[in-house]
């Protein structure tokens, strides 16, 4: 068998300081270790891929950890950070409420929380997908979690919270993750490449992480598709081949054919689009958040709102320059129109195209 490892694995942050994008939470997670101001519970709640299981093993570990570090992290070599390693630790309890969510599996859960810690104070319960839970579950779980033993620290992890009771949620500290930033996820996967010995362009990165759409496991696991279709080269152009995703090329050209009424054009563009295997509704959603980016360009002080590399964003500022506002005004509504009406329209097209020619059409109105 290979012995590849996913990256997302491979990968896994061990640490506070290796997570990726929640400073914040992990520094409040490192003073509350700090000054024994630990509650019995904690709700870590997210979107998918941003580390909040990953966080509450790293928690649990550190909490063990019988010789900490200066910056509060584990040593990584005594008995419960080696065991936690090894998947032996009697001490970290991990459950899967998707699977495990009846009155049963948190009985059999409430029975376990009575046994004393072998290694080190604490015995860490992390429940993922909490909101899976039936009700019934809940309230058996609820008397446990308002007065648990001493020893016992439970650390839940959802991706909706608002499914959880509100009886749960008042006897938990609440962390909100965030979604990655794409700079933040750039900055990794350019880590990951150099230590893997890939070539990667910051351009083609970014795409990586856009795509992922806020979810650090989702660029890694993109990564590692890219990888495997383009080798150790890892370029602008074949990322956008393998995602299938909209050269940022065609946006530019259209909205330039557009200024300068080029009719034609901009339906023969379009064509090619659709020709190329892309759907017309997410082309229109994509000429939107171009002429969005357009927009943001125009002001020194929103250009930190562009999640794009150094060379797009050159090209994005030229564009910006010679395009008046109210076009960007009017061209950004129609879109909005059409992305609108498209489902209910009977000849998706031609809806498409018709919004094509009232953008290539503006110019002309404006000079009326």
């Amino acid at each position: 068998m290979s012995d590849f490892v996913v990256s997302a694995r491979k990968y896994r942050p061990a640490s506070f300081d290796t997570v990726v994008g929640q400073a914040s939470i992990a520094n409040t997670l490192k003073n509350a270790i700090k000054s024994k101001h630990l509650s019995q519970a904690y709700l870590f709640c997210g979107p998918r891929g941003v580390g909040k299981t990953t966080c509450a093993r790293i928690f649990a570990k550190v909490l063990n950890c019988s010789n900490l570090t200066d910056n509060i992290e584990a040593c990584g070599q005594c008995e419960s950070c080696v065991s936690f390693a090894e998947n032996r630790s009697f001490n970290i309890h991990e459950l899967d409420a998707a699977s495990n969510n009846s009155v049963d599996d948190i009985r059999q859960l409430i029975e376990q929380v009575r046994i004393s810690p072998q290694i080190g104070d604490y015995s860490i319960y992390i429940i993922d997908e909490v909101h899976m839970l039936s009700q019934a579950a809940f309230n058996a779980f609820l008397k446990t979690l308002e007065e648990p033993p001493k020893h016992a620290i439970f650390i839940l992890a959802t991706t909706e919270k608002h499914k959880i009771i509100p009886t749960i949620l008042s006897r938990c500290q609440i962390f909100d993750f965030n979604a990655i930033s794409v700079q933040d996820a750039v900055d990794h996967l350019q880590s990951i490449a150099k230590k893997e010995g890939v070539n990667a362009e910051p351009e083609a990165l970014n795409v990586i992480a856009q795509k992922a759409d806020g979810g650090m496991r989702d660029a890694l696991s993109i990564f590692d598709q890219v990888v495997s279709f383009c080798g150790t080269d890892v370029t602008y152009e074949k990322v956008i081949e393998n995602l299938n995703v909209l050269d940022y090329d065609y946006y530019f050209k259209l909205v330039d054919d557009c200024k300068n009424q080029k009719v034609g054009d901009v339906l023969l563009t379009f064509n090619e689009i659709l020709s190329n295997g892309f759907d017309a509704q997410n082309f229109i959603n994509g000429l939107a958040a171009h002429i969005r980016d357009v927009m943001v360009s125009k002001d020194a002080a929103t250009l930190p709102l562009l999640e794009v590399g150094d060379a797009i964003k050159k090209k994005y500022q030229e564009q910006a320059q010679s395009t008046p506002v109210t076009f960007l005004y009017d061209a950004l509504a129609l879109c909005n129109e059409c992305d609108l009406s498209y489902r209910t329209s009977k000849n998706k097209r031609l809806l498409v195209e018709l919004t094509l020619i009232r953008l290539a059409q503006l110019t002309d109105q404006k000079k009326n």
